[in-house]
């Protein structure tokens, strides 16, 4: 199993580019379900969820060609397979996405419950109720989940209990093929759903209010193909930039999209880093020890989830004491224990909070990744630490943050993938 080594305590400096964003790639491939031309992506980064994506719509008869550069072409002529095994499903919960595009062209899905990293039950009946509510004819037995309608969807309004990116996103590709309009009312805000919003478009769907709490379709009877470029992944660019604050470094990030990090430029002011933006960059530039902030996640454009583990490990080795609270995933906090191991002093209150008492010093030690950003937040604590920190289990680095090791040299840090 590999590792990542990292020799602590140094600054990172420089200027690197952002990869396109795995959590926009991933619909988007499953959105070449709903054409039998070809939808042609580009800054698809090189990762492993998006690999497995790639290979579960491969396995359902899609045709899949890589062609070098992060663009990718698929075409799914005829899919003779509607079945999505648990062998791919379980790895990753968005393979779930491709249950609404294939029951919106083809009145019949099999998709395995889906898996993916441990920080939650996130369960997908938010999904199923907007599917049952477009007409669909849903069973849930032995794992799977088989949907079929006769003939074709028809637009509804559907209320999510509850802000669900995934869910907003299934249902949104669902509705482009159903009879009539369909109404998504108390939606996901998210930039990857716009960029999800703004492919189908391209393609030839309806879609009006994306990036608002209400997203309305007008179904149309077919979409064709479109070639459309990846937005920036925002986790990754908040990632590195976190990263520069906690080594006291400054670093500037291209191709970023600063509109999609608000809520995270404003933390990093608080910390006392000075943040510029551009057109299309972000820098960072953190000449003293960081401020300590309170973190409370929240759907966009609130302060993302997927950012808490990072910012938790920027305040371990803060000045004061924070307050970080969990409120999308119950069960987010696995990385405490670990960055604990490197003298960080951070206690729990309650289930979804954690006190972080900054400490002057981190120290090398051992660790292990349990979820995927929760990886980042050790690999940013030991680039923050003094000696050298080892990080096992890094495949789950590996299914969200492209080169991960070599951007971190280019930024000067003294990092090695150990086999």
């Amino acid at each position: 199993m590999q590792q990542l080594e990292i020799d602590g305590g140094v600054r990172l400096e420089g200027r690197i580019d952002a990869s396109g964003a795995k959590n926009a790639a991933l619909p988007l491939i499953a959105a070449a379900l709903l054409t039998e031309e070809p939808l042609r992506l580009s800054n698809v980064p090189r990762l492993q969820d998006v690999a497995t994506m790639l290979k579960l719509l491969g396995g359902l008869g899609a045709s899949v060609e890589d062609e070098g550069h992060g663009c990718v072409a698929v075409r799914a002529i005829d899919i003779p397979n509607q079945r999505a095994p648990y062998e791919l499903v379980k790895t990753m919960r968005a393979s779930f996405l491709v249950l609404g595009p294939l029951l919106a062209r083809f009145g019949a899905a099999e998709v395995s419950l889906p898996g993916g990293c441990a920080i939650g039950a996130r369960p997908v009946d938010q999904h199923l109720k907007g599917l049952e509510a477009m007409g669909a004819e849903i069973e849930v037995q032995e794992g799977y989940v088989t949907a079929r309608c006769d003939g074709r969807l028809q637009g509804a309004t559907v209320v999510f209990d509850m802000v669900t990116h995934t869910g907003t996103e299934n249902l949104l590709m669902a509705a482009t093929l159903a009879d009539g309009t369909t109404v998504l009312e108390n939606a996901a805000r998210e930039p990857e759903v716009v960029d999800l919003a703004d492919c189908l478009r391209a393609m030839g769907a309806k879609i009006t209010g994306d990036g608002t709490a209400t997203i309305t379709i007008e179904g149309v009877p077919t979409l064709g193909g479109a070639a459309h470029r990846v937005i920036a992944d925002r986790v990754e660019v908040g990632t590195y930039l976190v990263a520069a604050a906690a080594t006291r470094g400054s670093v500037r990030i291209d191709g970023a999209r600063p509109g999609t990090l608000e809520a995270v430029c404003a933390k990093l002011r608080e910390t006392g880093a000075t943040v510029e933006e551009g057109e299309d960059w972000i820098s960072v530039d953190m000449p003293h020890r960081p401020a300590a902030v309170d973190i409370r996640t929240a759907p966009h454009p609130g302060f993302p989830t997927d950012m808490q583990a990072q910012f938790l490990a920027l305040n371990a080795i803060a000045e004061g004491t924070a307050r970080v609270t969990e409120t999308i995933f119950e069960n987010r906090f696995m990385h405490v224990q670990e960055i604990n191991r490197l003298g960080a002093h951070i206690d729990f209150e309650g289930g979804n909070t954690a006190i972080v008492h900054g400490v002057e010093e981190l120290h090398g030690a051992p660790l292990m990744a349990t979820d995927l950003r929760a990886s980042s937040s050790l690999v940013i604590a030991g680039l923050a630490a003094t000696g050298t920190t080892l990080v096992d289990r890094i495949y789950h680095i590996d299914r969200g943050y492209e080169r991960l090791e070599d951007k971190l040299r280019a930024l000067g840090a003294i990092v090695r993938r150990l086999k």
